[in-house]
């Protein structure tokens, strides 16, 4: 295959619609927008939800009770496999993780989740572990401290 020999495939392209072009294109004189009224004016129409004056439905709903999800707390997760780039009896802190780049953002805190291997003896401080991540971490004679 060449270049020259790639066409773009069908559905791919749309021609753009050309309005106020005669009467064989179906959109000329007042180009689709009917006659006169808002709709036909420059910077008209209505807002998202406009129900033509009648009382809408984000208004007729009741707002009542009190959502607690915007106080939840969100951890940043790094799993065991992403934990074998340090070498044996090494300390692995939020800051060390974050200056690697395997976390971004360090949330409310860390989570270390049991997913993948672990193949070296670490000390890891976290703010959570899963039990699965305590008992691997263990197992190879680390340490998990609770930040």
């Amino acid at each position: 295959m060449k270049l020259h020999n790639i066409s773009v495939p069908n559905g791919a392209t749309k021609t753009r619609k050309i309005v106020g072009r005669g009467p064989g294109s179906g959109l000329g004189k007042t180009s689709g927008k009917g006659h006169k009224g808002q709709n036909a004016r420059s910077g008209g129409g209505v807002r998202p939800g406009f129900e033509g004056g009648q009382l809408p439905l984000f208004r007729r709903l009741p707002k009542r009770g009190f959502s607690n999800a915007l106080f939840k707390t969100e951890y940043a997760i790094i799993n065991l496999s992403d934990l074998n780039r340090f070498e044996d009896g090494a300390i692995v802190t939020p800051e060390i993780l974050k200056e690697m780049g395997l976390i971004k953002k360090q949330l409310d805190g860390i989570k270390v989740l049991g997913n993948g291997k672990l193949e070296r003896k670490l000390t890891v401080k976290a703010h959570k572990f899963s039990k699965l991540a305590l008992e691997q971490i263990e197992s190879l004679g680390g340490k998990a401290e609770v930040i």
